[in-house]
């Protein structure tokens, strides 16, 4: 471990302009053919992570689960799942991804365990108000039996947050009945996530994504206050929400701070934080995680001014906390950005809803649509300074399924909601690596002999590695260049609007980077003037001396 009072590290801001390649695990490579993604499956990766160009991978969980909400409960979070490998794996994709330059971030589950875990375990033997409950929040329930729910709060994943145990009391669960939540105002609490903190650094992680960081501290007096559900990133701006991002949490985070600031170089955190953007910059002060997820323009349609907004604001706030920018356009939670992309603007959230309890049928997306802005979104987004987070899969153009078997979905949301809601499925599903699925002697894409765990469509096989590999025009060779490429962009982390020339009209978001270069992304359908410069790359082929429309084009002068 370090001293904290040496000179520090040189890479100790390796974090700040990353390109970090999120792997769920489960969807990734399966090794051994039972279906599942594991940890020998991304080692065998390794060398692709690297040809992709990506700074650090991100594992979503990996822990011990019984996979009531994909891995996010927690039965033991010093330890790997059995059915993806052992701590002896781990530590090999470890020195793997390090010896290829690539650095390992791992996700952290911290405002909830599963029911399995054995503080959960030892909570249900013991007697109300003992130390053991007092790990979780139990409450007596309401009524003259005890019998309704000690408030009005709602779970996530529908229904009410709190489950009953046999001795009549009732404890809280913010998601699945599976993920009680941890009291935090527990100092045994906070003292084992720090153990497991060091327990993964001292292995060897270079940093943390920390799930539901928002959520940690909660308003737990008497009575228990009514709380309506409230739509994310729409909390309160002063921190007076009971359940989500109140002030009282950074104190947690000040705390893991001083654990990362142990390492040499220290390690890194990014919170996952829905809360509005002024609030999102505390959690990535210096002084607590360092960075914090951008989800703004998982909500934003393609519209250049929105865009335009989104930037400029976040690195206005990161610039004044000192804070290093995200940028992110898929992941494991959200509808894949090119299917987003291809449906009619202004869907919002409910509208995808209904689009994936239609199978993807209506309204039918725009798939080139979809694909022009995609590209241009992503290439717009790896230009700017801060971190980029890229989600397994998008390097190869993959589209939402959104018409597995409801039979075959594993979301806890698709029966929480009494199958109102379909879920994450579809952006979950393993991705392909063959053209053919005989290839590998089983029934998927390359993924496994086994097969896969959620059901590949046939049109897999088109974008598969394989496929794209033999195609200089796939979406795979455009990611490869522009992250090779834009290792040359680093450098001060500053933007400056070009508000002049044929690019200055609506419609068009232009800006400069030190260093002579400058990007400019035509959001309209109608073709441009292509500003000045030689075109090193371009999300789409270009015409002639114009800027297609759905396009961006990097320049240097």
């Amino acid at each position: 471990m370090a001293d904290t009072a040496r000179t520090p590290h040189p890479d100790a801001d390796w974090w700040r302009q990353a390109v970090v390649y999120q792997i769920y695990p489960r969807s990734f490579a399966d090794s051994d053919g039972d279906g599942i993604g594991n940890i020998a499956g991304i080692t065998a990766k390794v060398d692709y992570l690297k040809a992709l160009g990506a700074d650090a991978v991100w594992l979503s969980p990996f822990y011990p689960s019984a996979l009531a909400d994909g891995g996010y409960d927690v039965d033991d979070y010093r330890d790997v799942d059995p059915k993806l490998g052992s701590l002896a794996d781990f530590d090999e994709l470890s020195t793997r991804l390090h010896a290829a330059g690539i650095r390992l971030i791992v996700d952290i589950v911290p405002n909830h365990s599963s029911n399995r875990h054995v503080w959960f375990q030892e909570a249900l033997a013991a007697e109300p108000g003992s130390p053991a409950r007092d790990r979780y929040i139990f409450r007596d329930g309401l009524g003259p039996d005890g019998d309704q729910p000690p408030s009005d709060w709602v779970s996530h994943f529908g229904g009410s947050a709190w489950t009953r145990v046999p001795d009549g009391q009732w404890y809280l669960h913010l998601f699945a009945p599976e993920q009680p939540d941890f009291d935090w105002s527990n100092q045994e609490v906070r003292e084992d996530f720090r153990k497991t903190l060091r327990f993964w650094s001292d292995r060897g992680v270079d940093g943390f994504r920390v799930d539901v960081a928002h959520g940690l501290a909660k308003d737990l007096s008497e009575p228990l206050r009514s709380l309506p559900l409230i739509p994310e990133m729409e909390l309160e701006q002063d921190g007076s929400n009971p359940l989500f991002d109140r002030d009282d949490v950074h104190t947690i985070f000040s705390e893991w701070r001083a654990v990362f600031n142990e390492y040499d170089p220290p390690r890194s955190a990014v919170a996952e934080a829905w809360v509005p953007t002024a609030r999102r910059a505390l959690y990535a002060r210096p002084t607590e995680l360092g960075q914090a997820f951008n989800f703004d323009l998982l909500r934003e349609d393609w519209d250049a001014e929105g865009f335009r907004k989104s930037i400029s604001e976040n690195l206005a706030e990161s610039a004044a906390t000192g804070a290093s920018s995200t940028w992110v356009l898929s992941n494991h939670d959200v509808v894949r950005h090119r299917t987003r992309y291809g449906l009619p603007q202004g869907i919002g959230t409910e509208g995808l809803d209904s689009w994936l309890l239609s199978d993807g049928q209506d309204p039918l997306p725009d798939d080139a649509t979809g694909l022009h802005r995609a590209t241009a979104s992503t290439l717009l987004l790896l230009a700017l300074p801060g971190s980029m987070y890229l989600y397994q899969g998008e390097e190869l153009g993959l589209r939402e399924v959104p018409d597995i078997p409801r039979d075959q979905l594993a979301d806890p949301i698709w029966l929480r909601t009494g199958h109102k809601l379909k879920g994450r499925d579809g952006c979950r599903v393993p991705i392909p690596w063959n053209i053919d699925r005989s290839a590998d002697g089983g029934s998927s894409f390359g993924f496994g002999s086994g097969g896969a765990h959620l059901p590949q469509p046939d049109w897999f096989g088109g974008l598969s590695v394989e496929a794209e590999e033999a195609d200089p025009d796939s979406v795979l060779h455009l990611y490869r260049k522009a992250l090779a490429l834009r290792r040359e962009l680093q450098g001060a982390e500053t933007l400056e609007w070009v508000s002049e020339g044929a690019t200055a009209q609506p419609g068009i978001l232009h800006f400069r980077r030190p260093g002579g270069w400058e990007v400019a992304t035509n959001f309209g359908t109608t073709p441009v003037p292509l500003p000045e410069g030689e075109v090193v790359v371009s999300s789409r082929p270009l015409e002639g001396d114009t800027l297609p429309g759905e396009t961006t084009v990097w320049l240097r002068k």
